[in-house]
């Protein structure tokens, strides 16, 4: 199955969300210095990249509803010009409300409603409008955004108000003649890629703009899910058709030292590159000596999120996107393409929010779970890719993953039978969910689909009782031998911790738990296989702290080997994971990425020589 590597006309986006040190937001009013901002972009410049976003602070750039200042509009227009002399391009955005931990309006709102008051929609548009006329000819102008975080500025809405205002903002882009990518700037936030609703779909806006953008900052209590965690996102995002440009991301250094600084930035720029990924904005540039000035002075730790100090040395950070740079010039990337997805996770229906009388908890449970499944397919090196219940669960992979799963639809799961029935291999996991409401799994012929004899009881579920869930195989599967146990850690609340009791009908069990149960059973469907596992391992591994990488990861390569999936590089150690871009010429790279605090050397199969990989580190190697 072909995974999303769609990629923006011209070269890719490598840079930076900038605002000058000479005054962060308000950069714009005097005293703007020319000087100082060249001398920001040479440092991004000589360190490859290629790109800013850059902002139109909204009070500032347009005081009054009918008015837009003009100094501001010319200090931007030197700003632009700077970035010409360099061969550097910008993305331009226009509401900016929100910045940093502080919202600002423009005096004149007065609580207007961004989305709904027809007049202030009409003003928004018209700035946005004006101000492309203005720049669209300039051939620094690489993309626009309709906004910065408007979720966080504006709040949520119905989701069709929030479709139609966005939908208005870019046709005034296209009315001013700008030609260039368009998107929305709100960091992809929606049900599609969060699981939690706040109006702005990525589904609907994707069908009238360019390119999605996800903005990533998540906490974290695990360092490897840490580590693909904006990777996991960019593929939630690439599900519809467009390029992905990993907008914002980025660390301060209060939070991090400088040596895991530079870690979580390889990391997400390598991993988030192999999950379809052809654009990085990290944010931001540089940092700031602005104590006394608000949203600094209250949110002190928004001071140090810059690739350069307050006096332009380079952060390791920098070196990192300078390093990345590089590789992706070495590779010609704009010229390769990801290799084929012979293993897909399912995303079900149900995440996206539009299925009537389901809940919060049970999409939020999902993207937790998918998220962890994610992690475990990585350190299995298996090319993962996505597919969507609501678009259809696409054919042409080999194994399907069906992890922790509560629901899906009657006729996704017929789906997935007739996949089995002509050769592929499904696995799917139980579990009961994460609310305590139909509790239970939602399968439309479980029993006959897997050929078990369910023993639930209504109304109750069965708990896991054992701190660790062992599962010893009483058959070889892949590339496990009869007679391995592997061993789960528990987790989940009173609703979650629970596993499916079963008893054999024409199916063939497999693996069983410490007391004897069924964990583990496969049936013969056609060409293909379907299996069932009766405890939510990935659901309960996506609970547990610092748990990876755990064992799910030797059940997915079992599978795998199983289904026959293209693996051309592997390796043995979890901690070391692989995936391919393939150039058009024939040359496939292979990257691989240790998720060790320590040095590690492997002896991946399918390359003739040892690789030694730093701490966290990444080797690109052809094949």
């Amino acid at each position: 199955m072909k995974r999303n590597f769609r990629k923006l006309p011209g070269a890719c986006w490598l840079g930076a969300n900038f605002w000058s040190r000479n005054g962060g937001p308000l950069m714009w009013r005097e005293p703007y210095d020319p000087a100082i901002v060249r001398a920001e972009l040479r440092t991004l410049r000589e360190h490859g990249l290629n790109t800013t976003r850059s902002f139109f602070y909204w009070p500032d750039f347009m005081p009054a509803p009918d008015r837009i200042d003009e100094d501001c509009v010319a200090r931007y227009q030197d700003f632009l010009d700077a970035h010409q002399e360099l061969g550097m391009g910008t993305i331009p955005t226009f509401i900016v409300g929100h910045m940093s931990g502080e919202n600002w309006d423009p005096a004149w709102r007065e609580g207007r409603d961004l989305y709904g008051d027809v007049w202030l929609v009409g003003r928004q548009a018209w700035f946005a409008e004006r101000l492309t006329r203005r720049f669209h000819a300039h051939p620094a102008v690489a993309g626009w955004l309709i906004t910065n975080e408007m979720p966080i500025y504006g709040g949520t809405a119905e989701r069709r108000v929030i479709s139609a205002w966005a939908q208005l903002m870019v046709q005034a882009v296209r009315a001013g003649g700008g030609t260039q990518p368009v998107s929305v700037g709100d960091g992809a936030w929606g049900a599609e890629v969060t699981g939690e609703h706040n109006g702005f779909s990525t589904r609907d806006l994707a069908a009238f703009t360019d390119f999605v953008g996800p903005h990533v900052y998540r906490m974290e209590d695990d360092v490897v899910r840490q580590h693909y965690a904006a990777a996991f996102v960019c593929e939630l995002t690439g599900g519809f058709d467009r390029p992905v440009v990993l907008e914002e991301f980025g660390v301060t250094s209060d939070y991090v030292a400088d040596d895991h600084a530079a870690h979580y930035y390889r990391q997400a720029l390598y991993n988030s590159l192999l999950a379809g990924a052809t654009g990085w904005l990290a944010w931001n540039n540089t940092d700031f000596d602005l104590t006394e000035q608000d949203p600094y002075r209250h949110h002190p730790f928004e001071l140090h999120f810059g690739l350069t100090t307050v006096d332009g040395t380079p952060k390791p950070q920098l070196t990192e996107m300078g390093q990345f740079a590089r590789t992706l010039r070495d590779i010609d990337v704009e010229r390769c393409e990801r290799v084929r997805g012979d293993a897909v996770l399912v995303v079900p229906e149900v995440m996206e929010g539009d299925v009537p009388f389901t809940y919060p908890e049970e999409r939020t449970h999902m993207f937790t779970t998918l998220r962890q499944a994610y992690v475990a397919a990585r350190a299995a090196d298996l090319p993962i890719g996505l597919t969507r219940e609501r678009d259809g669960i696409a054919g042409g992979a080999r194994l399907y993953l069906v992890p922790s799963t509560k629901q899906l639809t009657a006729p996704g799961w017929r789906t997935l039978e007739t996949l089995a029935e002509q050769g592929a291999v499904v696995y799917v996991s139980y579990s009961p969910g994460t609310p305590g409401i139909q509790r239970g799994p939602w399968y439309s012929h479980m029993n006959a689909m897997f050929g078990v004899e369910h023993r639930l009881r209504y109304g109750l579920n069965d708990p896991v009782e054992d701190d660790v869930v062992e599962f010893t195989f009483l058959a070889g599967l892949g590339s496990i031998d009869e007679g391995t146990t592997l061993a789960f850690n528990a987790a989940g609340n009173e609703h979650s911790r629970a596993y499916l009791p079963v008893r054999p009908a024409d199916a063939e069990v497999v693996a069983v738990d410490q007391h004897g149960r069924p964990a583990l059973l496969r049936r013969r469907a056609g060409a293909g296989w379907l299996i069932l596992g009766t405890f939510p391992i990935e659901h309960m591994a996506a609970l547990t702290p610092r748990v990876n990488p755990e064992p799910t990861y030797r059940l997915y390569d079992a599978l795998a080997q199983l289904a026959g999936v293209s693996r051309p590089v592997t390796v043995d150690d979890p901690r070391v994971s692989v995936d391919l871009l393939e150039h058009e010429n024939g040359t496939r790279y292979a990257f691989l990425v240790s998720q060790s605090e320590e040095q590690l050397t492997v002896k991946p199969a399918g390359l003739d020589e040892a690789i030694t990989l730093p701490p966290y580190g990444v080797r690109v190697v052809s094949v």
